[in-house]
């Protein structure tokens, strides 16, 4: 009994020892938000406060401090953001969490992103050195005062900052991670090479009505890619590519067609899930869109100009966003505008990305031009180091002519937690990097014996300076002022809708997009032949060139709204790319803006909360006559009747309609379009990209040859059948407690500890919602996803409104909160607000301060 007892006292006391020490942990683990603190590298006295909504005022005595203190209060805030984020760019990931990583780490070796930023930092002008410096130093000054312990991320995985060399953040980091904006924004490559995947079993006829092109206008190119590559010999032979079905088993319905069971899709196990899915999708933009839009002072309230933005991003947690202020005069000897700017910053970046001065307000949407081609590289049967490239001049005309070029070569050094390390040869073309040698896809599709698959993207180049127009914006005191800004700016190209405080308003296509020669018949749709010199590049549209509407024009009609719809005027002279987002969301905003007079901020909000999805309008009938239709035998297709007997297409959270919409269209998607591409092909190409434009295409033309020889409604049906089978499973028999908002949950993932079950619950933020990919209030979800099919993953990654009568009235919201500390109240705060489209004020002047901190050099 005695030692019993002291076992006892032992053991409580190793707990009370180990939960002191948690606590400390704890404790040390917060950022210092008052006091003041010793900086080494600061020039002088640096103010760090926080407003009662949680922005972050930078008050300095030059633009060097500032840009310094907002690396400092990134890390403080964001240091396990950066970290991931750097290891991501730098393709080091698998140095943390082992080979299951590695194909990420090998696409972006090879893709070549570090050593774009260090040739972009070698041509950028020396006021962006300055700052991408001083940011950098910034951070790093935080890691060396110590005084604060590492977020919880960095112990759970065993990982230091800078890997294991303590490699310090560089000012390339910052110009790399740019480059990693660029490449979730800017990216075409794969629909290009989904289409050359779909060639391979269709002809080029259907290969348009699965990718059909933007409405109202023809095929852009009417080349017939099916026959080309198959003239070309470009795939790998495969005995089963073309005969596996998506079935688990068949079943003949009553009119003898065949219709497939939804196979559980895959998902990867481990740490790795989310990462393997982001590499997997890039190089698709579909859905990658937002909403912004610039009310014209003659058709506002107040007389003065109102300005909306939504960027849509994938939601994370914390989110990619962080709000700050930063305060500075004009460096000295400089003749420019003192810096005053509040907004959305980027960890990783400098300055503010999206946001307003004392004078100016702007907001961005993806313009989504076509600056991602992929060339076929026919590979010299006789030397297989060698690419065909076109024949030198006054030789391209003679028949059987040809002429071959070495590929360039790099090896890259891969660290694999666990296992020995990866050596990756990297080939490169005159056009870019060699993808299928670092994307499975590619190289299983293709004949690897006689092509290669290169990508030619225009962020890549040298001349790449967006992060100076970043930069240049923050001082823009006017419309004309912040044009002038932007004219440096490369990639991603942006719609920049604006407005200043004396009624100016603008729109202005900021980047750059390719030319295309006049003989260029497959026009970037598509793999193009990268031996025949017609598909190369031509040029750029200069920035005078972009598409651009002035003041006048916009207060002619009142406004001007973007939202990743096709942005070239008609007789545009230039062609830009036929890979625009239907424009459901830009017809649904046009609408409401000219259904109001006069606008003000709370019309603003209601537009942004529209929940209207008139893409589910368009397919209602279909999914309404299925259950009309005396066939409908399921035990619940009678309540699913009366629960959209109401349904108008709004897609609201707390209804039962939208779910059963949802999965209906999900099921009738994989039936008709994964009946047709076969099992391998579908589940590559579903998901993200949903396929949405050709069922309703296919449907309204009652399309037999999709749908069999019985017609549409028989394919309609059945998915109706699978869809409430499925959703009784999941949600149980009584259709009027469904809920879409319990399916279709915000999900703001951490990455990577979102796949970690029980972690997942405690770093994931989640809020139930409406909406849907088409709605302005929008909520993207991913249906190949095996876990959560409808969680809605891609939305608004922030909101914001700008009075232009007095800037003052300027909200913003977000869906998580400023920290990036777990255990911090500021982690989540924002998640309700956003939910609810509420906001927080955005001033530069708040009437208080919640905390400030003085940090001394």
């Amino acid at each position: 009994m005695i030692w019993l007892k002291r076992f006892s006292w032992t053991l409580l006391l190793l707990a009370v020892l180990l939960a002191a020490g948690a606590g400390i942990y704890v404790a040390r683990a917060f950022p210092a938000l008052d006091g003041e603190l010793t900086v080494p590298g600061l020039s002088s006295r640096v103010t760090v406060a926080r407003d009662s909504a949680d922005v972050t005022h930078i008050q300095a005595q030059s633009p060097r401090d500032a840009w310094f203190s907002l690396g400092y209060v990134h890390a403080q805030e964001r240091g396990w953001q950066l970290e991931f984020n750097r290891r991501l760019m730098h393709g080091e990931l698998s140095e943390a969490f082992g080979e299951a990583t590695l194909e990420t780490d090998k696409l972006l070796r090879t893709l070549g992103v570090v050593q774009a930023a260090e040739r972009q930092w070698q041509s950028l002008p020396a006021e962006g050195k300055q700052a991408m410096q001083a940011y950098s130093d910034g951070i790093n000054a935080f890691y060396a005062h110590g005084a604060q312990a590492l977020p919880p991320e960095f112990h759970l995985l065993g990982v230091k900052p800078g890997g294991s060399s303590g490699r310090p953040w560089s000012p390339q980091d910052s110009l790399g991670w740019s480059l990693m904006m660029a490449l979730d924004l800017s990216g075409n490559w794969g629909t290009e090479f989904a289409r050359l995947s779909a060639a391979k079993v269709l002809g080029t006829g259907q290969l348009w009505q699965l990718f059909p092109p933007y409405p109202g206008e023809p095929p852009a190119s009417k080349t017939d890619f099916a026959r080309l590559y198959a003239d070309l010999g470009v795939y790998r032979s495969s005995p089963t590519d073309a005969t596996k079905t998506i079935a688990t088993h068949e079943t003949k319905t009553r009119a003898g067609g065949i219709f497939y069971h939804q196979e559980k899709p895959e998902t990867a196990d481990g740490l790795s899930a989310d990462i393997q899915a982001w590499t997997r999708d890039l190089g698709l933009v579909e859905g990658k869109g937002s909403n912004n839009w610039v009310v014209a002072g003659s058709h506002t309230q107040s007389g003065k100009p109102l300005l909306a933005n939504d960027p849509h991003l994938a939601l994370s947690a914390p989110a990619i966003w962080y709000f700050a202020r930063l305060q500075a005069p004009a460096a000295a000897g400089s003749t420019g505008p003192a810096l005053d700017v509040i907004g959305a910053t980027l960890p990783g970046l400098p300055f503010v990305v999206l946001g307003r001065t004392g004078k100016v307000a702007w907001g961005f949407t993806n313009t989504n031009p076509d600056v991602q081609d992929l060339y076929l590289e026919r590979i010299n049967p006789d030397n297989p180091q060698q690419y065909r490239v076109p024949a030198p001049a006054g030789k391209a005309g003679k028949i059987g002519e040809l002429a071959w070029a070495d590929f360039s070569t790099r090896s890259e050094l891969i660290k694999v937690k666990g296992k020995p390390d990866v050596t990756l040869a990297v080939r490169e073309t005159r056009h870019g990097p060699v993808l299928s040698d670092a994307q499975k896809p590619q190289a299983e599709l293709l004949d690897t014996r006689k092509y290669a698959l290169a990508l030619r993207w225009s962020a890549l180049d040298a001349d790449n300076q967006t992060v100076l127009a970043g930069l240049r914006s923050n001082q823009a005191r006017s419309v004309d002022e912040l044009l002038a800004a932007f004219a440096t700016y490369h990639s991603p190209m942006q719609n920049v809708v604006m407005a200043d405080a004396d009624g100016k308003t603008a729109y202005k296509a900021v980047g750059k997009a390719p030319l295309r020669r006049p003989d260029n018949d497959i026009r970037g749709i598509a793999p193009s032949p990268g031996w025949d010199a017609r598909y190369d590049w031509a040029g750029w549209i200069s920035y005078a060139q972009t598409p651009q509407t002035d003041a006048p024009a916009i207060a002619g009609k009142g406004w001007l709204s973007t939202a990743n719809q096709r942005i070239t005027p008609p007789g545009y002279a230039y062609f830009m790319g036929q890979d625009w987002y239907v424009p459901y969301r830009y017809d649904r905003i046009e609408q409401l803006l000219a259904a109001t007079p006069k606008h003000d901020l709370a019309s603003m909000q209601k537009i942004q909360a529209d929940q209207l999805s008139t893409a589910t309008v368009r397919l209602l009938p279909f999914l309404q006559k299925a259950l009309s239709d005396p066939a409908a035998t399921h035990p619940l297709a009678s309540d699913a009747k009366a629960v959209l007997a109401g349904f108008d297409g709004t897609m609201r959270a707390d209804s039962a309609a939208p779910l059963i919409f949802a999965a209906w269209v999900d099921e009738l998607t994989r039936g008709v379009i994964g009946g047709k591409l076969g099992e391998a092909r579908f589940k590559a190409l579903y998901g993200k990209r949903h396929f949405r434009s050709a069922i309703e295409d296919i449907l309204e033309r009652n399309d037999t040859a999709w749908c069999g020889s019985s017609g549409c409604a028989v394919p309609a049906g059945a998915a109706l059948d699978r869809a409430l089978t499925r959703l009784q499973a999941q949600y149980g028999a009584k259709v009027s407690t469904w809920q879409w908002g319990q399916a279709h949950y915000a999900l703001s993932a951490h990455r990577p500890l979102s796949n970690v079950p029980l972690l997942a619950r405690l770093f994931d933020v989640t809020a139930p919602t409406g909406g849907d990919a088409f709605t302005v209030n929008v909520g993207q979800y991913w249906p190949n996803d095996g876990k959560a099919p409808f969680a809605n993953r891609h939305a608004a990654s922030l909101r914001t409104l700008y009075d232009l009568s007095n800037l003052e009235n300027s909200r913003f919201i977000y869906q998580t909160g400023q920290s990036g500390l777990v255990f911090s109240s500021r982690y989540r705060d924002m998640r309700d607000d956003w939910a609810n489209v509420q906001y927080r004020p955005l001033r530069l002047n708040p009437s208080g301060m919640a905390h400030q901190l003085t940090l001394l050099p």
